[in-house]
Parts: C-alpha cells; sequence; structure tokens
C-alpha cells in the first residue's frame, strides 16, 4: 500500500480539490464530528447518512443484519455504471444484501460521478466513506477493524483502488472529514473491474470481441477517459494514476476476484494484471482470481447461491477476528 508518487499526480489531487472543495487541505465544509442520531437498537436501515458534506452524492446507506447486537463486519458496496451513472439504492434481491443473514453489514455508498468530477475525486469518497464509517462504528454497532470492500465492474476498480492504495495521500483526501481515522480495509472483492485503461482495446481485441463503442475504451468519449478528464490514449500518466496495479504492496488486504472470460465490456485481462502484480508482491495466499467460463460482464453467474456462499468464506477467512 506505500508508494511513492510523483509530484505531477499530487499536483493533480490537489486541482482536483481545488475544484471540487475550494482549497487544498482545506474543505469548504466538512462533515460534523457529532455522532449521527440513531434509532432504537431495533433499527436496521439507516438511509442517506452523509459521510462527507460537500455534494449530494456523498452519502451511504447502511443496512445491519436483521439479528443480534453486533459489533458486526462490514462490506461496503461500491456500485458500478461506469464512473458517469448508478446509485447506491439497493433492490432488496441484490445479491450484496444476502450478507446480512450472515451476520455481516452492508453500506452502500454514493460517490461523485465523472459528469461532477474527475478523478480522483471518485476514491477520494470512498476513503472518506470507510472514514466515515470508522469514526461512528460504535454507534452503528460495526466492527472498525473487519472492513470489507466489495465493488462491480467501476466499482471493482475503485474497491480494488482501496485495496491497494492505503497509504497514497495523492488518493485520499482527508479535509473531508474524520483525518484520525484509517481507510483500509481488510478485504476486497473485486467483480470485473478494470485496472490498467491504456490496454483495454488491445485486451478487448483479443478475446476477439468487437471495439468498446463507439470508439473504443481509449478514445475521448469513453467512460474512462471522462473520468480521468483527458482522453486515455494520449494520457499515459493519468492512466497509471488510476491504475490499483501502480500502487500494489506487499501489505495489501486479501482480494478474491472474479471476472467473465467472454467479458466484451471489460476484459479479462484487467483482473489477470491485478492477479499476477498482487500474487508476485504477496505470494499466491494475497489473491484469488476466478475466471468463470463464458460469463459476460455480470449476469447470474455471479450471483449464484454458490458462489455467494464462495464470497462468504473468503470474509470468514479475511475478516477472521
Amino acid at each position: 500500500m506505500t508508494a511513492t508518487v510523483p509530484p505531477r499526480w499530487r499536483a493533480r489531487a490537489c486541482a482536483a480539490t481545488l475544484a471540487t472543495l475550494g482549497a487544498c487541505g482545506t474543505s469548504v465544509a466538512s462533515v460534523d464530528d457529532t455522532p449521527p442520531v440513531l434509532g432504537p437498537p431495533a433499527q436496521r436501515e439507516f438511509f442517506d447518512q452523509a459521510y462527507a458534506a460537500a455534494f449530494p452524492r456523498q452519502r451511504l446507506d447502511l443496512y445491519l443484519p436483521p439479528t443480534g447486537s453486533g459489533p458486526w463486519p462490514v462490506v461496503l458496496w461500491i456500485h458500478g455504471g461506469g464512473w458517469q451513472e448508478g446509485s447506491k439504492a439497493l433492490d432488496p434481491t441484490d445479491p450484496v444484501l444476502r450478507l446480512r443473514t450472515r451476520g455481516y453489514a452492508v453500506a452502500s455508498i454514493g460517490y461523485r460521478l465523472s459528469g461532477q468530477a474527475a478523478f480522483p475525486a471518485q476514491i477520494h469518497d470512498v476513503k472518506a466513506a470507510v472514514r466515515f464509517l470508522r469514526q461512528n462504528a460504535a454507534g452503528y454497532r460495526l466492527n472498525p477493524s473487519r472492513m470489507a470492500a466489495w465493488g462491480a465492474s467501476a466499482g471493482g476498480h475503485l474497491a480494488a483502488l482501496l485495496g491497494t492504495s492505503g497509504a497514497v495521500s495523492a488518493l485520499e483526501d482527508l479535509s473531508m472529514g474524520f483525518p484520525t481515522q484509517s481507510s483500509r480495509v481488510q478485504a476486497v472483492i473485486d467483480w470485473y473491474g478494470p485496472t490498467d485503461f491504456g490496454r483495454m482495446d488491445e485486451q478487448t481485441a483479443a478475446i476477439g470481441c468487437p471495439l468498446f463503442p463507439p470508439n473504443g475504451h481509449g478514445a475521448a468519449d469513453s467512460p474512462e477517459s471522462r473520468l480521468l478528464g483527458a482522453p486515455v490514449r494520449s494520457s499515459a500518466t493519468l492512466v497509471q494514476f488510476a491504475n490499483p496495479v501502480a500502487y500494489v504492496t506487499a501489505d495489501d488486504p486479501p482480494f478474491l476476484i472474479q471476472h467473465g472470460t467472454r467479458d466484451c465490456t471489460v476484459p479479462p485481462g484487467q483482473s489477470e494484471l491485478l492477479q499476477a502484480a498482487l500474487t508476485r508482491v504477496g505470494g499466491a495466499e494475497r489473491s484469488t482470481l476466478d475466471l468463470l467460463t463464458g460469463a459476460g460482464h455480470g449476469g447470474g453467474a455471479f450471483t449464484t447461491a454458490a458462489n455467494i456462499d464462495r464470497i462468504v468464506a473468503f470474509l470468514s477467512r479475511a475478516l477472521a477476528p
């Protein structure tokens, strides 16, 4: 997790802070350190909890297990949508909510989209949400030492980046609140998240898929370019700035990575790059990559009861007291 950040990356992070908060290291509006007003112990769902104060999307929904009194381990859910759409709102049938009956709290977070702010605003938001949950763990009856991140697609990218960039100051804005709290997590579940934007087009072609419409991932109008605020094809430094692989170190948490072999949106080679880096630095036990034969970009293969059982087993090991 510890990495040396080039000055130009730090400058870009500062520029993003200026654009969204008003000044580097000084927030225009901050979250009140007063613990949230909670309902009675029987209350199990808390909606629109503000983890930062500057933007409406900086909210999370917290779902506690239906029984017990905690403190519970918590899984942070990070939605997909190409960093340009999507919502923290969950349907009762969403697979992540199945964790509630297995003894896990679920925190589904919103974050700024690329139309509102360029990278690294998104990972700044994710880390602020983790710090908020740790700050208020006692009130919500959470275990602050047992936290995991799970994301799909763009959310998988952010979950992986959260896992590998724990000590990278350019990817964290402590002025958003609770600067004494850690934003590290103890486990990551990455569902088909991109890693190296600059290699997505070649990897898509390698598995016989057509170019991502309309002009490929490297084009100026791609979701990845919109996230960076610059075309992927001409922005190698920014591409690496957003790449979870760039920050892999031996103290990263355990990863469970799952990807379909016929994913023509985010090619499976993206997960293979992350898996190779994690195992090279941390050993085979550091990360597991499941390639789901014939599966595409999401779908039923990921949400079977057997696969959710596999995820729960991984969490049980990674978050063991």
